[in-house]
């Protein structure tokens, strides 16, 4: 049999060996540890070209196991733990878990515990948005606003400090009150810190809103649409800047929100500016509600006397009583004891809807506790608002919508 030895012409042997660019896809993996994924969070895209045509966010790296340990602990215990999650603002996360178990218990703390309570959180709020302002300003280029953030949140922190004994991770709330009353003048200096910040806080703005830069930046970039906020459970300023007006302060208040007046700002568009705007105007309504439950501040009792198997009793009882010693003891040890049944309380924390699901068979440990993470919920629109958008606006979207991973990986 005879063999052919002859050769391919040139061309069929270029074209043979020339690769398809118009189908050809590169996987690129953005994280887990990048500056702009603001954590451990993962992002494995395909590109064609420049262009994002798949956006799979991995997450995990950060797990805890934070609901499993709760049922191993006694309700107060669990407290610096929920510092934990979003530890950007754990005052608000403090409250929001606290509320939860009282609601479970069927009790209601005294109307100072809760204009306190109100007045940490929304601190905790200028604090987070002022945090996720500065890191979204440096996600696009200006650095100035990260350096002003950073110095009002370094004013907040002296102010945490000396009410809670802590910077960072408070741990301040306890089932039944809070851990201590505010200090003599401190409602005075958080007024003062109010009225400093405004005029700066304007002066932050300025340096974005009607920036050309930063507006390329974030105009129609990762936009919104209101259908896919709630469909794909978003909540917060990333609902609100899609034109959603759901808040709980005003919907379903708790802690007294009800008696103070306040705006719920709302977006058009749903894009990266329409979050970033709804932020800004956040810090002035919360601002505003500092000032207002400093001006009502009512006195009395800063935790629930009459929760005696739940809220630990003052320390000086403790020294000369041995009956207040006893109750002391069976509280540090076996916990605030709780009745059977199950509870579910969300707050309106700076990320959005937080979340507790509590349920007891009694004593004081939770048999289950499952936690709602707003930054977990968040996250899960990334694949769709992604598609079609360039490298650089992914660093943009990720910025606009502000999580925390630490809640995302509970």
């Amino acid at each position: 049999m005879a063999t052919d030895f002859s050769f391919p012409d040139a061309a069929a042997k270029s074209a043979a060996a020339k690769p398809d660019f118009e189908t050809e896809k590169m996987s690129l993996s953005m994280g887990p540890s990048h500056p702009s994924t603001h954590g451990v969070l993962r992002l494995q895209m395909e590109l064609d070209g420049e262009i994002l045509t798949k956006c799979d966010p991995v997450i995990g790296y950060l797990h805890r196991g934070d609901e499993k340990i709760a049922e191993n602990m006694t309700y107060n215990q669990f407290v610096p733990y929920t510092d934990r999650l979003d530890y950007i603002a754990p005052l608000a996360n403090n409250m929001a878990y606290a509320i939860a178990v009282e609601r479970l218990v069927k009790l209601e703390v005294p109307a100072r515990c809760q204009a306190i309570r109100v007045i940490t959180a929304e601190m905790a709020r200028i604090s987070a948005h002022l945090l996720g302002l500065g890191a979204f300003g440096i996600d696009t280029g200006a650095w100035t606003v990260f350096m002003y953030a950073f110095e009002e949140r370094e004013k907040l922190y002296k102010l945490f400090e000396e009410l809670t004994g802590a910077r960072f991770t408070t741990s301040y709330t306890r089932i039944g009150g809070v851990s201590r009353d505010v200090p003599e003048g401190w409602t005075g200096r958080v007024n003062a810190f109010c009225d400093q910040f405004l005029p700066i806080l304007e002066e932050i703005l300025a340096l974005l809103t009607r920036n050309k830069i930063f507006m390329d930046r974030t105009v129609d970039v990762g936009v919104i649409s209101k259908a896919d906020a709630i469909a794909y459970g978003l909540t917060g300023p990333n609902l609100r800047g899609s034109g959603v007006g759901l808040d709980l302060r005003k919907d379903k208040p708790y802690s007294g929100y009800e008696q103070y007046e306040f705006d719920v700002p709302v977006g058009t568009k749903g894009d990266c500016y329409d979050r970033y705007l709804v932020r800004g105007e956040e810090m002035r309504q919360s601002v505003r509600i500092i000032k207002q439950a400093i001006a009502k501040f009512p006195g009395g009792d800063w935790y629930a006397k009459d929760a005696r198997k739940i809220f630990a009793p003052p320390k000086d009882k403790i020294l000369t009583s041995m009956e207040e010693l006893i109750q002391n003891f069976m509280i540090v040890t076996e916990g605030p004891q709780m009745p059977a049944g199950e509870v579910y309380f969300e707050a309106e924390n700076p990320k959005g809807i937080l979340g507790f699901y509590v349920v007891s068979k009694g004593g004081g440990v939770p048999w289950r506790l499952k936690i709602r993470a707003p930054s977990f919920c968040n996250l899960s629109i990334l694949p769709k608002i992604c598609v079609g958008s360039l490298v650089s606006d992914v660093v943009s979207i990720l910025g606009s919508l502000d999580f925390v991973m630490g809640e995302c990986d509970r």
